[in-house]
């Protein structure tokens, strides 16, 4: 239990994600440029932050994931673990129990594996207004079975942390049409997992390809498979946005401090109206990123587990929350790295001052689950 008696909810849980805020950018601001060692990540206990108590998680909720995803964004951080976060343990725990998932579960919460959710970020995220065909539900792998068991066939171009996955877990659609979550080792036979060349360095993405793949198993959702896919598309875009948040949020405090100490004409730079000005509109696209972002972790967080029509219309809201996140945080964050950049002079410009890294990593969350384009056009449709 979180808080002492005679606290509010909001006062508990408002101090125990500020002292997470601060474990978390401790540990993450340390790596530098290196990739954070998954080994701290682990005794910080994150991997299992959502994860329930019977599998050693923390049982949190996506709040408190949010917290850390932020952090990840602000450092720039060189790690798996958004992916983690985001889709790997949900889509754990949305499937049902099996030997191999709930060992699987534990040494996921334990950092001793890192199995990898292929979700291609290079997909629409929402049904595309424009073209009809591409559908939620629709996961790009196919799942048939052969005299030796499971074979998958299909691909994705664009997966995180792909290259550095000790197992995956592919949604796939049946020979029933039923989209199930196929398991398979990254050396199987007929698989092929491709590391793709980045400007962004703190990331790694890989493409996926299956041609009759051995499957090592075959898990079951809890319910609908088509759901279940909507969701971890949901809270994909979700981490890409509050990610880009981050992003945001360390350049708008790198340069509010670069201008209080750079001095020109005898005062410091953030005295010039023009310079206090941009700095003014980069609080509000920060501040106006973080209330949609809040909401789209509200609403996401209000997704009952069940197939009900009040769960439906609820993730069809989470889904409209999300679509107005992801869409401008990462619009932002571009517009936000690109000002802190001009406002640094020509040291912004230069390798050492490390806004180019967060510059990259915004561009590209601007593109991952979805432009902010194809966002606006969800939105829009459903106003129609």
């Amino acid at each position: 239990m979180i808080g002492n008696p005679g606290e509010t909810d909001g006062e508990a849980f408002g101090e125990f994600h500020d002292e997470l805020r601060s474990v978390a950018r401790d540990l993450l601001g340390t790596a530098g440029n290196e990739t954070v060692p998954w080994s701290a990540i682990s005794r910080a206990g994150w991997p299992g932050l959502e994860a329930p108590e019977e599998f050693d998680g923390a049982a949190a909720t996506i709040a408190e994931v949010a917290v850390v995803l932020d952090e990840v964004g602000r450092a720039a951080a060189r790690t798996p673990l958004p992916g983690v976060l985001a889709l790997t343990v949900p889509a754990l725990a949305a499937v049902r129990r099996h030997p191999l998932r709930d060992s699987m579960f534990r040494e996921t919460v334990a950092g001793t594996e890192v199995p990898v959710l292929v979700l291609d970020a290079d997909r629409v995220a929402w049904p595309n207004a424009a073209d009809p065909g591409v559908r939620l539900s629709d996961p790009g792998f196919r799942l048939t079975s052969g005299p030796l068991g499971h074979v998958l066939d299909g691909s994705a171009s664009f997966v995180l942390d792909a290259p550095e996955a000790d197992l995956l877990l592919v949604p796939a659609r049946d020979d029933g049409g039923r989209i199930v979550l196929a398991v398979l080792d990254p050396d199987s036979a007929g698989l092929t997992v491709e590391a793709i060349p980045l400007v962004d360095a703190t990331r790694s993405i890989g493409r996926v390809a299956a041609s009759g793949a051995a499957v090592r198993a075959v898990w079951q959702p809890r319910s609908s498979g088509s759901r279940m896919l909507r969701m971890l598309r949901a809270r994909a875009a979700l981490a890409v946005a509050r990610d880009a948040l981050g992003t945001s949020a360390a350049v708008l405090d790198a340069t509010v401090e670069y201008v209080g100490l750079r001095a020109q004409f005898g005062r410091p730079v953030g005295s010039f109206q023009a310079v206090k000005h941009t700095c003014a509109d980069m609080l509000v696209q920060v501040t106006v990123a973080r209330r949609l972002a809040d909401a789209a972790v509200s609403a996401l967080a209000g997704i009952a587990t069940v197939d009900t029509e009040d769960s439906v219309s609820t993730l069809a809201a989470a889904e409209l929350a999300v679509a107005r996140a992801k869409a401008y945080a990462t619009e932002v964050a571009v517009e936000v790295a690109g000002a802190g950049l001009q406002l640094h002079g020509g040291y912004g410009y230069t390798w050492e001052s490390g806004l180019h890294v967060h510059l990259k990593r915004a561009t590209l969350s601007r593109t991952l689950f979805g432009l902010p384009a194809a966002h606006r056009k969800f939105i829009a449709a459903r106003y129609r």
